[in-house]
């Protein structure tokens, strides 16, 4: 019996060095993965906490006037639209995978888990069902998110009314106005300088019928004087006196030729007489 007894022994020790392993390993495992969760949720703080993001805007108890300022910085452009799907989908996966530490977890993991559920659960601007919708390929009827939440009613009524197109189509007039304006050519803000103008052709006469003049050489029948033949004139000193011929020339009145008389008036020539007329006698004395 103890020849039998003495291996039985040694693979029950086996057996529970072997389970002791697992579960050190196993523990170290889920060590790592909770390890790896608590940093995808710090990633996801740091996220909302980033300058200019409206990333916080999706989760916690908003006022009004706080949510009509998230909306139009949530849907502010095409990228800020996209940039809130991929977080809250983001978000929803990191809740599916946590889901099998939350009830074993420590205070910090279940508040952090509670939040995020909360989140979901509200479903602001629709970001959430949009997910389930175009991601996971939900049905009000059929989806395995919905065991997650404690109240699933508000995710259901934005599906099935597709409230995040109803946001889309809201805005989506603003970002086309503004796609269309950046891809306009930019109007400069100086005119240019208007170039010069050449002057007008002066008008033709109409009533002359002379030919432009034309330039020719001139011909060599003709003589002008160059300019050291022509002497030299100074206004500063006086004048040389005049030949006295040049100067009784200059000095002779000029007078104006007597207009000629009038012509008297002319006297018609006689009748002719014919030829073969006599001449009347002479009249008697009485």
């Amino acid at each position: 019996m103890s020849r039998i007894a003495l291996p039985v022994v040694w693979l029950v020790l086996a057996a529970l060095a072997a389970a002791a392993l697992i579960d050190r390993f196993g523990a170290h495992e889920q060590a790592l993965a909770r390890r790896a969760l608590d940093d995808r949720a710090s990633a996801l703080v740091r996220m909302t906490l980033a300058p200019g993001s409206a990333l916080a805007c999706l989760g916690g108890a908003l006022g009004d006037t706080t949510e009509d300022s998230c909306e139009e910085r949530v849907f502010a452009s095409p990228e800020s639209t996209a940039a809130a799907v991929a977080y809250m989908g983001a978000e929803m996966q990191w809740l599916n995978d946590a889901a099998a530490f939350a009830p074993h977890g420590d205070e910090a993991f279940r508040a952090r888990f509670a939040a995020i559920q909360r989140a979901v659960e509200l479903d602001r601007f629709g970001f959430a069902a949009q997910v389930l919708l175009a991601r996971d390929h939900c049905t009000l009827e059929k989806c395995a998110a919905f065991a997650l939440l404690g109240d699933s009613s508000v995710l259901k009524a934005n599906m099935k009314a597709q409230v995040f197109n109803q946001y889309v189509s809201r805005y989506a007039g603003s970002w086309r106005a503004r796609t269309q304006a950046a891809a306009a050519p930019a109007v400069a803000a100086v005119a240019p300088l208007p170039s010069a103008a050449k002057p007008p052709p002066a008008p033709a006469l109409a009533d002359s019928t002379e030919p432009p003049p034309s330039h020719h050489p001139l011909s060599s029948k003709y003589w002008l004087p160059s300019s050291d033949t022509i002497p030299a004139v100074s206004i500063m000193n006086a004048e040389p006196p005049l030949p006295k011929s040049a100067k009784e020339t200059r000095q002779a009145p000029v007078t104006a030729p007597a207009p000629a008389e009038a012509h008297a008036t002319p006297i018609p020539p006689k009748r002719p007489q014919p030829e073969n007329a006599q001449a009347a006698p002479p009249a008697s004395p009485r």
